[in-house]
């Protein structure tokens, strides 16, 4: 009879131990649940880098076409000169008729 009162309290005792082991397998799904966060985070920052990266270039594209298009405007500042008259060319030739 001891042996089957050692075996009953052994196995509460196991059972015990074992419904109270929740802790452990809390953490282990908080770790996972922390982890996919991390993961949402550094995907949103990945993102937000390269949208932050896309207006920066075409600002600078942008940028570069305002300059192209300054220099091919000649400054309105410097009065244009008028063309001096062009003097007929001289020809040593007779006129044929």
């Amino acid at each position: 009879m001891q042996k089957s009162v050692a075996y009953a309290f052994m196995l509460a005792a196991t059972l015990g131990l074992a419904a109270c082991d929740k802790p452990s397998e809390n953490k282990a799904q908080d770790a996972q649940e922390a982890r996919t966060e991390a993961q949402e985070s550094m995907n949103d920052a990945a993102k937000e880098s390269n949208e932050a990266a896309q207006k920066e270039a075409e600002a600078a594209q942008e940028a570069a076409k305002e300059q192209q298009e300054e220099a091919q405007t000649p400054p309105a500042t410097a009065p244009a000169e008028p063309a001096a008259p062009a003097e007929p060319a001289a020809t040593d030739a007779p006129k044929q008729q």
